[in-house]
Order: C-alpha cells, then sequence, then structure tokens
C-alpha cells in the first residue's frame, strides 16, 4: 500500500513542500545508519544502550523479513518524511494491535533541522497515515522524559500527555523516566 501526504502552501506560495510517505525497503537504511552513526551522548538522551542494538546486517534482515508480510501482520510500519523531496526524517509505529493501537517514534534526522517547526507538521501528518493504514484507535508515543523537544512537539501536534514512569520499552531502550502520550481517532465520517 502506497501512502502519500502532501502540505502545500496558499496557492502560488513558495511554501516547503512536506511529504509523509511510507518507507521503502531499499531506504531503511536511512534508520540503522542513523542509529549506528548517532554519538553516544545522542543515543543516551533517546534513551538508547548502543550494546543492545542490532548489527546493521541483523537489522536490514529484520527489515526484510517484516516488509515481506502484509501491513496488519508486520511488527513496525517506516515513514519517510520528506521536504522539497530529501528525506530529513522519520517515523515508526511499532507494538501495532492492528485496528486498536500503536506506539509512534519520530526522528529528524540532522540536528540543523530540529527545533525548526517541522517535527509538529510531520507528526500531525503522520498520525493521519497511522490512522488509516493500521486502523487505529489510539495511538501512542513515548519520548524520554528528559528529550524536551518531542514532549513539546507532541503537545503541539494535539496529543495528550498521560503520565511519566521510569521504564524501558523497547529491546534498545535502558530503563528511564519516559512520558507517555496519546491521541485518539478523530470521529470517522460514515
Amino acid at each position: 500500500m502506497t501512502v502519500n501526504r502532501e502540505l502545500t502552501g496558499a496557492s502560488g506560495s513558495a511554501a516547503p513542500q512536506l511529504r509523509v510517505r511510507e518507507m521503502e525497503l531499499a531506504e531503511v537504511g536511512i534508520r540503522i545508519d542513523y542509529f549506528h552513526d548517532a554519538s553516544d551522548e545522542y543515543l543516551r538522551m533517546l534513551g538508547v544502550e548502543r550494546a543492545r542494538l542490532l548489527s546493521r546486517e541483523a537489522w536490514r534482515e529484520f527489515y526484510e523479513l517484516d516488509f515481506a508480510r502484509p501491513v496488519r501482520d508486520r511488527e513496525n510500519y517506516l515513514l519517510a518524511w520528506e521536504l522539497d523531496g530529501e528525506v530529513v526524517g522519520m517515523s515508526m509505529a511499532d507494538h501495532i494491535t492492528f485496528g486498536e493501537q500503536a506506539f509512534m517514534h519520530l526522528h529528524i534526522l540532522e540536528p540543523n533541522r530540529r527545533r525548526s517547526g517541522l517535527g509538529t507538521e510531520f507528526v500531525k501528518r503522520t498520525a493521519v497515515v497511522l490512522f488509516e493504514v493500521l486502523e487505529l484507535q489510539r495511538l501512542y508515543c513515548q519520548p524520554n522524559a528528559f528529550n524536551v523537544a518531542p514532549n513539546r512537539t507532541l503537545q503541539r501536534a494535539g496529543f495528550r500527555y498521560l503520565f511519566t514512569k521510569e521504564m524501558a520499552p523497547r529491546p534498545t531502550d535502558f530503563p528511564q523516566p519516559m512520558t507517555r502520550w496519546v491521541l485518539d481517532a478523530p470521529p470517522r465520517l460514515s
């Protein structure tokens, strides 16, 4: 299933073109490299322990198997965020219960593009795609409590704060204080 969501400026304006689309298998290296090439300090801010990352090869093999499944049976669903045709970020849904709920992760690739408001716009569009493709009722996100940027982004994108708790929800994570945010599905028109 191919999904595209674009935001364009007012007629005739030169507003940046934002697009959220399904990430292709050939692009999973973007996600793998993002984590493997990150500094230890940045990984700590994300709550990720480098020693727990899969090797690049094992991670790619995991995605090859996952992408071979129908979307409703995948462990992950990856989206690419494009700005004027260039991939500048990504989102992933995991812990997916198709038709019910999933957990979203969000990342802007280059530090100089963070804190620019792009994340909020991409998260809003990502939520629309995830609700549609995964037929969700609820979408959760739980960033490290001390990583201010994604917490602000989620609030601005309309997510509702639920709680802060020490946890390590993924195999790559170390125990850390995390905030949980939720976005409920908009009412469906019949």
